[in-house]
């Protein structure tokens, strides 16, 4: 009968061929699914380790990249700045932080795109002045920045100066606060006068059950070239440790007096520690 018959040799390859394509799919699939797998047990069973020292601290011994993404309302015009955000510790006393930043911005009327700045700012920490005063624990920190204007100024992107700046501060922590005040003096060696003295106060609040954090960013700048104006702004930064190599964060910023600079802004970051 028909149902007994042997199947022509051109059918039998036919099958062959399919039954080797289904062993290689599903070969293919398991190593997939195995390295999704791996990828998120990183970033979700990761977040159950202790979370280290938070790079949103300027003063903390860490290394890490961070890319991130500003929006400022500018009073009708805007600015987008997209830069990169990074350290590295180069001795347990040394810490070297950079910026690389390029804005998107129509603050001349017209739709400009270009690099802004480059920021280099080398951190002493010196291990003898690390200590406690009473149950808070304190680290003294003086750096100096470099700051290279890259000659954008024409489309309203950057400052024109090319600047170098000496500061200091002090990282107080108790528990899981660190409140960091810090100043800053700035000086134009290159391109339009810039005399500028920074106040910052950061406060940096950990979540640890969470793996979350908050910072509170207050910066007060007397600008003594421009009749002593004050652009102070403040910024807010809520983000999330999802393993201890990644983490993530969202930002809001407001520009604060009648000398603001910008009227509000808001920020994404995406950090990489290593």
């Amino acid at each position: 009968m028909r149902s007994n018959q042997v199947p022509a040799e051109p059918e039998i390859q036919k099958q062959v061929k399919e039954q080797d394509f289904m062993k290689g799919f599903n070969r293919r699939t398991k190593k997939i699914s195995t390295a999704l797998a791996l990828v998120l047990g990183t970033f979700i069973n990761g977040a159950n380790g202790e979370d280290g020292p938070n790079a949103s601290n300027p003063l903390a011994s860490v290394t890490n990249l961070d890319l991130r993404a500003q929006y400022f309302d500018l009073d009708g015009p805007e600015r987008r700045d997209y830069y990169l955000d990074g350290a590295k510790m180069l001795t347990p006393e040394l810490k070297f932080k950079y910026e690389l930043h390029y804005w998107d911005t129509d603050v001349t009327g017209s739709s400009e795109r270009d690099w802004e700045s480059i920021h280099l700012k080398p951190i002493y920490l010196p291990q003898n002045m690390v200590g406690a005063m009473g149950e808070w624990k304190y680290k003294v920190a003086f750096g100096a920045e470099l700051i290279v204007d890259f000659g954008n100024d024409d489309k309203g992107i950057g400052s024109g100066s090319d600047q170098i700046s000496a500061f200091t501060g002090i990282a107080l922590a108790q528990g899981h606060t660190v409140l960091i005040p810090l100043v800053q003096q700035y000086k134009e060696y290159s391109g339009p006068d810039v005399n500028t003295t920074a106040f910052r106060l950061i406060g940096l609040q950990s979540f640890p059950d969470s793996h979350m954090w908050a910072k509170l960013d207050a910066k007060a700048p007397v600008d003594w070239e421009n009749d002593n104006e004050i652009p102070a702004s403040i910024e807010l930064q809520i983000g999330k440790n999802f393993s201890p190599g990644f983490a993530a964060y969202a930002e809001g910023l407001a520009g604060v007096g009648g000398d603001r600079s910008y009227d509000w802004g808001a920020g994404l970051g995406l950090r990489f520690n290593y």
